[in-house]
């Protein structure tokens, strides 16, 4: 390798979204495993870290009527992550699993099995919820708090580690002809009283390949930001601009290092979008359609209405931005979406202010202010963009999604993986056998891993 840093790459297939292009000749199916397959396997010829599933629990509705515009019958994460172990080798495998309305005991097993059955290749990317919608489909009834869910997630954590700690390295024996038995008596109990959850027992699951699972997690708030640096393996920020991602970068690796953590034993990774053309123009227009395609009457609409919190099917799209005031008060309009907007009063005056200066029509200011793809150029471009946005600080890699489900980030492996390989930015052949050695990441000290199992 070079004195390069490596970039870090996932591959990106998300759980509900408006970045779809519905209508492309080649979009193919949402839910189809075989469309996980191919995203997987072409991520794993690109010589990526681990592929990414995200999660939707709660079917979005707007006005209590679900969704005609989104993602339906999404299949249970772990249940295709464990199915694309079988068909990958090197791959990490990151599912999005909930902190709120799951329980520890339940998560580290079902974890602690998915990396034991792909040899050491799973993550949990940690998420909280305090969203009574989603709630409502759980025993708990249902959710916490806005202040309360980090206080939960931490514990949730914290427990889950001492789960997956509780079996000693040298606590099994493996032989060939009778199979794993315990050395001793002791392995796997364990006793957590605290102030979210009071369990004792037995821990089913040996320790994990590579010591742990790596946990993954997206905080932005100053208390998210802490979460993460004193608890995650990699997070993800949502800055994908050099100024926003070095300061991001330079934040959580100052809090890290605070926590008393090794600031190069976390990562960091936007998301990231791109669009491939023979020349700059080419992509630029091509970028323009797809924005076009995204940016339907109907995403639009709600988009607004979420901001807004009201019912704004009377307003004309290609008339000016409504005049009237979000009302924040009311009963959530659009549900089991997640809200990205601080201040609603805040984002709706920069947005008039914004319509005003240029004129724009409520569709003008959707496409004004909707997120653009990361990287927009010849693959030549996008190769020196995303390479110097890693060696610049902006992050340590990028999690890739594409417009088109499954069969656009075959463009990006085909097209640009070989240009970062050619200037040792990235791995020609993978390393290791497990995700820690895909992303660099020692086995925490408290945690030896076992010989990940020789494959066939």
């Amino acid at each position: 390798m070079t004195g390069r840093k490596q970039i870090i790459l996932a591959a990106y297939v998300g759980g509900v979204n408006e970045h779809t292009a519905w209508e492309h000749p080649d979009a193919g199916s949402q839910i189809a495993f075989s469309t996980f397959r191919h995203v997987a396997q072409t991520a794993e010829r690109g010589r990526f870290d681990y592929f990414f599933l995200a999660e939707g629990l709660a079917l979005r509705a707007r006005d209590g009527v679900i969704f005609d515009h989104d993602i339906a019958g999404r299949p249970d994460t772990l249940s295709v992550l464990a199915a694309l172990a079988a068909v990958t080798e090197h791959l990490g495998l990151v599912g999005t699993l909930n902190a709120t309305f799951n329980e520890p005991y339940e998560l580290a097993r079902q974890i602690a099995t998915l990396d034991h059955l792909s040899g050491g290749r799973a993550g949990w990317n940690v998420v909280t919820s305090f969203d009574a919608f989603t709630g409502a489909n759980f025993r708990r009834g249902g959710f916490l708090p806005h202040a309360q869910r980090y206080v939960r997630a931490e514990e949730t954590v914290a427990t889950i580690r001492e789960l997956w700690d509780s079996w000693a390295a040298d606590a099994i024996v493996a032989d060939k002809d009778a199979g794993v038995f315990l050395r001793d008596g002791q392995a796997g109990r364990f006793a957590h009283h605290g102030t979210q959850f009071d369990i004792e027992g037995r821990f089913t699951v040996p320790r994990s390949p590579q010591g742990r699972p790596v946990v993954v997690q997206a905080g932005v708030s100053p208390q998210g930001r802490d979460f993460a640096a004193s608890t995650a393996d990699a997070i993800f920020s949502p800055y994908s601009t050099l100024a926003e991602g070095k300061a991001f970068y330079a934040d959580i690796k100052d809090r890290v290092a605070r926590f008393g953590r090794n600031p190069d034993h976390v990562k960091i990774l936007p998301s990231a979008g791109f669009v491939l053309g023979d020349t700059t123009a080419e992509a630029v227009e091509k970028a323009r359609f797809i924005k076009e395609q995204q940016l339907s009457d109907r995403t639009i609409q709600v988009t607004f209405e979420q901001v807004w919190n009201r019912d704004l099917s009377a307003f004309d799209l290609d008339g000016p931005v409504p005049d009237i005031d979000p009302d924040p008060a009311a009963a959530p309009f659009i549900q089991g979406r997640a809200f990205i907007f601080q201040d609603r009063f805040e984002t709706v005056r920069t947005w008039r202010e914004l319509a005003a200066e240029r004129g724009l029509t409520l569709r003008g200011l959707a496409h004004a202010v909707a997120r653009e793809a990361t990287y927009v150029g010849t693959a030549a471009e996008v190769a020196d963009q995303l390479d110097a946005f890693v060696q610049e600080d902006g992050a340590d890699g990028v999690v890739i999604g594409s417009h088109v489900v499954p069969s656009g980030l075959d463009e990006f492996v085909d097209k640009v993986v070989p240009l970062l390989q050619e200037r040792g930015s990235l791995r020609t052949e993978y390393e290791g056998t497990t995700l820690r050695d895909n992303l660099g990441l020692p086995a925490p000290e408290s945690a030896p891993a076992l010989a990940a199992p020789a494959r066939a």
